[in-house]
């Protein structure tokens, strides 16, 4: 199955999951969807001093700068997997 087809699965699989993951694996999921569907995050965060979730979403994102759309897919489809179990 093409690695797209996989990471779209993983997606859908990760709205369907049998117990929410904590805060941290949220922003890891996130992080790695934006890269995986965007690639870089901007350069400087948009938001307010007072938007702290966007900012922590923003920063999880920014740390994976450099990495490739294929990479994050896999990494994201792996991390689904895992805690699917």
């Amino acid at each position: 199955m093409p690695l797209v087809d996989q990471f779209t699965a993983a997606v859908a699989t990760s709205r369907t999951l049998s117990e929410k993951p904590d805060n941290s694996t949220l922003l890891t999921l996130y992080s790695l969807y934006k890269q995986a569907t965007e690639g870089n995050s901007s350069d400087e965060f948009g938001g307010g001093p007072y938007d702290f979730v966007d900012k922590f979403k923003y920063d999880a994102w920014a740390r994976l700068k450099g990495t490739t759309k294929d990479a994050a897919m896999q990494q994201y489809i792996d991390l689904v997997a895992k805690l699917k179990g």
